[in-house]
């Protein structure tokens, strides 16, 4: 782990390459899983004003869901604020295309200008989820067999984790923080690197 301010960084963020393939997927990260996306308190004000702007995004089964469980709801096991699912199946933000890919409905809002807010901070940084402890963060990369034709995109294209999350880093936690973990990879490469 690396520490930058209150931050601990895994390693394998600079070490491991990732870079979305949802032709190969199809977003499978979007419909996976035992529970909805994870939701920072403050989003869940959020989910519940932008709601009416979103639905008609949101594929019928998505909104029913949303209107029986409410815009967010609470892992069963842990009690983390997530996103609610169809069916325990996918998100139920999820909207699919003409090839079955998975879109989310909350993003489609915000690039139609409709909303302006993207979509959840833990599904935009993906494949790094964020913990918060009383004293640190912790960012660690998270592995996920979905992800496979991520990582291998990733390689071939020669695309860190960390470059490929720029955006989302920099929503999350700004540039001059963006600026110091871009600096401190590069040292980190020159010293691990292959």
């Amino acid at each position: 782990m690396i520490q930058i301010d209150d931050k601990l960084i895994s390693e394998e963020i600079f070490s491991e390459e990732f870079v979305c393939n949802l032709t190969k997927c199809k977003g499978a990260c979007c419909v996976e899983g035992d529970v909805g996306a994870p939701l920072d308190k403050d989003e869940l004000e959020i989910l519940d004003n932008i709601f009416d702007k979103i639905k008609p995004y949101l594929t019928q089964e998505g909104i029913k869901a949303l209107e029986e469980q409410g815009t967010w709801t609470t892992d069963p096991v842990d009690g983390m604020y997530v996103t609610p699912m169809v069916e325990n199946r996918e998100c139920a933000y999820v909207t699919f295309d003409e090839k079955g890919i998975t879109k989310c409905g909350i993003e489609k809002a915000y690039e139609d200008g409709a909303i302006d807010w993207q979509k959840p901070i833990s599904c935009h940084l993906y494949p790094i989820r964020v913990t918060e402890y009383s004293s640190f963060t912790a960012l660690n990369y998270h592995e996920w067999n979905v992800c496979s034709d991520a990582c291998v995109l990733g390689k071939e294209l020669q695309v860190p984790v960390y470059k490929f999350l720029k955006t989302p880093l920099i929503r999350k936690y700004g540039e001059e923080f963006y600026g110091v973990l871009s600096d401190v990879a590069e040292e980190w490469k020159k010293e691990f690197g292959a």
